[in-house]
């Protein structure tokens, strides 16, 4: 039985498939001779799957974490806010929470680019700007030196790195105003930005492929079903599976030793952090940020605590979810406390609970603060 996000599941049967038993057609003990009674219209008997949004009934809460631990750096976040009113309310917010600052990954180049650095120039001291690379004529024999010289230039204008380089298995494809496809971080034809990259002292935020969901089949047996249908790569043709995407960013990685890298959302490796884990102890040069990525890892919070304390000077803190009040506590939740079992729609819509990884107040420093100062070279 294929199971399909919008088929109306009687919740009993929902509830048996949960848990692993076998045949659908087994809910139905209907005696067939019996004189049928109507079922009431209630909504457990038209629930839909993708409407299943359970909350948590155990009293396994600690008091909620009003403020971080320690000044966070935040080191994934984009231009969220559209006008000079968002963003006094965003800096609002980030005092509320202990967001010191905020790495605002733009894609950009040009004119656009400029324009972000005047429109977040009003508070310099809080935002740090990433520009993107120029694409334009990638698939040219004379590619490369244009985008080196605008590179520079955005360098100059203020750019502190560059990012989100976007690859999910078809090249890359974030920065704007081109699209790469066909291209990869690991080919020849970038050597030119990384290497100038490494000589400017600009850190490069690279996401490569997606959680391991997206590439498995769309069936009952996909874990992470409820997020990986929307976001599905399984169904295209001719891309880069998941084991290629890692090993184009270790190529990358290890043919660069002078350029930082940082890793977005643990390398999309939340599945098995020991694929990440095993890079940063070959190239000294790799970072990993968290962001948008505390569902995938909060249910497994034991392996997630000991790999940050095993890694704590590899990995920093990120978003990339919004500017919300209460978007941002749930990190905190996550990262510093204890809590068990407790869900939250605004970060995930995973059937699954999240749990709070309780990490040490040494780790904590490292993760929010630290490592980002030494990325990006600020004064402690």
């Amino acid at each position: 039985m294929r199971l399909l996000l919008d088929t109306k599941l009687n919740f009993n049967c929902f509830a048996i498939l949960m848990m692993g038993c076998v045949a659908f057609s087994s809910c139905d003990k209907t005696d067939k001779t019996a004189p049928a009674k109507e079922k009431p219209e209630t909504s457990v008997n038209t629930l839909l799957l993708k409407d299943y949004k359970p909350e948590s009934m155990y009293n396994s809460h600690g008091p909620s974490v009003e403020k971080a631990a320690y000044p966070i750096i935040d080191m994934h976040a984009h231009p969220y806010a559209k006008s000079e009113q968002q963003l006094d309310e965003w800096i609002q917010t980030m005092d509320k929470i202990g967001i010191d600052k905020t790495v605002i990954l733009t894609y950009a180049t040009g004119d656009t680019f400029d324009s972000l650095v005047q429109a977040y120039g009003k508070y310099e001291d809080r935002f740090i700007l990433f520009c993107g690379f120029d694409y334009t004529g990638y698939d040219k024999a004379d590619f490369g030196p244009a985008a080196v010289k605008e590179l520079e230039r955005c360098f100059a204008a203020g750019a502190k790195g560059v990012g989100e380089l976007g690859d999910k298995g078809k090249g890359l494809f974030y920065s704007r105003p081109t699209k790469a496809f066909g291209m990869h971080i690991d080919d020849p034809r970038m050597k030119p930005l990384i290497r100038k990259c490494g000589e400017l002292g600009m850190p490069i935020s690279i996401h490569v492929a997606e959680p391991i969901w997206m590439y498995r089949p769309m069936d009952a047996s996909n874990d992470g079903l409820m997020n990986a249908f929307k976001w599905r790569l399984d169904d295209q043709e001719g891309i880069v599976d998941h084991g290629g995407m890692i090993n184009i960013l270790e190529n990358a990685v290890e043919e660069n030793p002078e350029t930082t890298f940082i890793a977005c959302h643990y390398a999309n490796s939340s599945y098995d952090l020991s694929i990440l884990g095993r890079l940063f102890e070959r190239y000294p040069n790799l970072y990993a940020d968290n962001s948008a990525r505390y569902a995938e890892t909060a249910s497994i919070p034991r392996t997630v605590s000991k790999f940050y304390t095993r890694y704590a000077d590899r990995l920093v803190y990120g978003t990339d979810m919004g500017t919300s009040e209460d978007m941002y506590k749930t990190t905190l939740r996550i990262l510093e406390t204890a809590d068990e079992h407790f869900y939250d729609r605004n970060i995930s819509s995973y059937h699954w609970a999240m749990h709070g990884f309780d990490l040490s107040a040494e780790v904590l420093e490292k993760v929010y603060r630290e490592n980002a100062v030494k990325i990006l070279k600020l004064q402690p």
